[in-house]
């Protein structure tokens, strides 16, 4: 198994989630057309850097009360924290919401932002709610499916186990890239290959920009520029 490091995770947030997914055109094609979140997400704090790290996946409702007992759920919410607070890291925690209006109580504010980062996580992506948005944890980036204003019932059903968050199917430990845009799943053979994929991506795309930012730029310029573009390797 390929061995990330810390700063192999954090040299890919230099570049917008888009750019990671373009990267693993080339370095991974066949998942050009999977391993992404496909709805429309929210992002609590747009001018922050991407996030980059190890997922921590857990499941949760808000609608109806938890069938557990306080000590059971006390138990299963302390289970979780020790989770996600395990190495490696860093981390980003996945949540599904299992309810069937996704977002009905939201599990992320202002206690669950500092705990989680406390922790080490650098931020979260899931389907569900946020709220708090101006009492949450500095630097701490929230994906979501949507803002609100109540908790509910909101509980933790489960941890560590597989989640799909808008299309984007997430297991304990998978390497996730995130930012206002949404999040994609990193193959762990990939992360070292797509700083180089980035730079030959950016200087095919450089000769097509360069030539349309131009003055007098037409479509004959175009197709010169395209075809130059092709033959950088």
């Amino acid at each position: 198994m390929t061995e990330i490091s810390a700063a192999d995770l954090d040299r890919l947030t230099a570049w917008d989630t888009p750019t990671i997914c373009n990267a693993l055109e080339l370095t991974n094609p066949e998942r050009r057309a999977t391993g992404f979140t496909t709805g429309h997400m929210v992002c609590a704090f747009p001018e922050l850097k991407p996030v980059c790290g190890y997922a921590r996946t857990a499941t949760i409702r808000a609608v109806a009360p938890p069938v557990r007992t306080a000590a059971e759920n006390m138990a299963t919410r302390q289970g979780y924290y020790e989770y996600v607070a395990a190495k490696p890291g860093p981390t980003v925690v996945v949540i599904q919401d299992l309810d069937p209006e996704p977002g009905f109580g939201a599990f992320w504010g202002e206690v669950n932002t500092a705990i989680h980062k406390g922790l080490g996580a650098l931020g979260v992506v899931t389907d569900g709610s946020i709220r708090d948005l101006d009492a949450c944890a500095k630097g701490f980036q929230l994906v979501a499916g949507r803002v609100g204003p109540s908790h509910a019932h909101v509980h933790l059903v489960s941890h560590g186990g597989q989640v799909n968050i808008f299309g984007m199917v997430v297991n304990d430990g998978d390497i996730i890239h995130a930012d206002r845009h949404g999040a994609v799943v990193v193959p762990r053979d990939a992360v070292k290959k797509l700083p180089d994929a980035v730079e030959l991506l950016t200087r095919r795309e450089a000769v097509i920009l360069d030539a349309a930012r131009a003055p007098g730029f037409n479509i004959d310029k175009l197709k010169a520029a395209m075809g130059q573009s092709a033959e950088i390797h």
